[in-house]
């Protein structure tokens, strides 16, 4: 064992007596915190209702044509992997409250171009600022609030990430529907604007004090965090200040948690969730709702209640447990819904292109009616299995397993991960379509889920109740 190893197999912070804070400004600093995933998530939920309003738009106001609608959706997902990168840098040197606050900064210049806006191309821009601020919330919200919880109540916080997310998006939906554009744009520069008054009266995290060898300070924020400050150990900072390198990754404690977070970040877009999100409301047409976009509401709420569930029980089932049955629901789903597209396609067709904006069903209506509901329902079994586990767990898991000298790197690689993945995955979807068939590109999401399941099974470890040395600890084989 290496002296550095030595060094970060101490505590970096011991409560005393081995007793739970309870302290309750802990839920205030997580919140202002989450705020920025709740940015992140209207900016996400944004393109839904503003697309249909421009691209019906007459001239000479702004339009969108189907091209430069499929990039607008899109680019938020390559500024967001940028931004993923930029916050792994940032995390590391400037801090995890100082990053936070920076994010807010591209959040509300891009929602005021986005505002502002008199061609495509400050639209595009507008939506790539936003995006760039999306993968630096993504990254450092969750290690922030993991950094500033007790074990205790790590997972319920860690939830919450995802919690605000999906509510920002559901926000963005409802907003959408009494709000042109411009003037939703400018309710996207709301959240951000709060997180960045309420983050300037929160403190640092402790854990990054430490590492910075400002003690005092470090106990300060335990005081008012955590509402004690007796028995906090500083130990010997080394390993924290020699900063990432490739031969760290022939360390257990390095390589493992690098290949779990990758695999989570991966296996989470192949889920199938944009596919289900896709087709969304030609489900619902299909089973003769009155007002389909009442789908993106109804989605959205779902999505909302199943991740407050995950928050409220994830200290108590544990991340594994989640994470194996939101996968095997999301498996049984994504096989309904192929076996739904395979009996709706009216048999084979010449044609070698999909219509993906048609009507699926070539059957009499009642019996499309009838197999659209098994849709619905499974549409819906598949949002809320994916909101228990595979939603939310991946970004806790991802902020509580890398050791602290690597963590900046490290989550930056994950969220880069993700955002890349989320890309290819929108943007070569309706080529993916054309190619298997719909039925075919379930059926394969259903097959990637199954993997997943073996995978949490064989791979992921538990951290519930850990402290986030003694999980680094695990890894290290100590």
């Amino acid at each position: 064992m290496t002296p550095g190893d030595q060094e970060e197999t101490q505590p970096l912070l011991r409560p005393p007596g081995g007793s739970a804070p309870r302290g309750r400004r802990v839920f205030l600093a997580a919140f202002a915190a989450a705020l920025g995933p709740l940015s992140f998530g209207f900016a996400l939920g944004y393109s839904s209702p503003a697309i249909p309003s421009l691209r019906r738009a007459a001239p000479p106001a702004l339009r969108l044509d189907d091209a430069a609608a499929s990039w607008f959706g899109a680019i938020v997902t390559l500024g967001a992997a940028a931004g993923g990168v930029l916050g792994g840098w940032l995390v590391d040197r400037a801090g995890r409250k100082l990053s936070l606050l920076l994010c807010a900064v591209p959040f509300v210049a891009g929602f005021t171009v986005i505002t502002a806006a008199q061609n495509v191309w400050m639209l595009l821009g507008g939506r790539l600022l936003t995006g760039l601020a999306c993968g630096i919330a993504s990254l450092v919200a969750p290690v922030y609030i993991s950094e500033i919880a007790y074990p205790e109540v790590r997972g319920l916080l860690g939830s919450c990430v995802q919690l605000m997310v999906v509510i920002g998006i559901l926000l963005a939906y409802l907003a959408g529907w009494v709000l042109k554009w411009r003037w939703l744009a400018v309710l996207g520069c709301v959240p951000p604007s709060f997180m960045l008054l309420l983050m300037c009266c929160m403190p640092e995290t402790p854990r990054f004090l430490l590492t910075q060898h400002k003690r005092q300070e470090a106990m300060a924020a335990m005081q008012f965090l955590w509402g004690s400050e007796q028995g906090w150990e500083e130990p010997p900072v080394g390993a924290e200040h020699q900063g990432f390198h490739l031969a760290q990754l022939r360390r257990p404690g390095v390589y493992k948690p690098f290949i779990i977070g990758i695999s989570l970040m991966a296996f989470q877009q192949l889920s199938g969730i944009n596919a289900v999100m896709f087709y969304a409301e030609t489900i619902f047409e299909e089973a003769k709702f009155k007002d389909s976009s009442l789908a993106s509401v109804i989605v959205g709420i779902i999505q909302v209640l199943f991740t407050a569930v995950a928050a409220l029980i994830m200290d108590r089932a544990g991340r594994r447990l989640l994470l194996a049955l939101s996968g095997v629901v999301m498996v049984f789903s994504t096989s309904a819904f192929g076996a739904y597209f395979k009996l709706t396609q009216g048999g084979p067709s010449n044609s070698s292109h999909v219509d993906l904006l048609a009507p699926v069903s070539m059957e009499p209506a009642s019996g499309s009616v009838g197999l659209a509901w098994l849709a619905v329902g499974s549409m819906c079994l598949f949002i809320a299995g994916f909101a228990v586990g595979w939603g939310p767990i991946p970004w806790l898991l991802m902020s509580e397993i890398f050791p602290l000298h690597v963590k900046g790197v490290a989550t930056g690689v994950c969220v880069l991960t993700n955002w890349f993945m989320a890309f290819l995955v929108t943007k070569e979807f309706s080529s993916l379509m054309e190619v298997l068939r719909p039925y075919g590109a379930f059926w394969l999401a259903a097959a990637f889920c199954i993997f997943s399941v073996l995978f949490t099974l064989a791979c992921v470890p538990e951290t519930k109740g850990k402290t986030l040395e003694q999980i680094t600890a695990h890894f290290e084989g100590r």
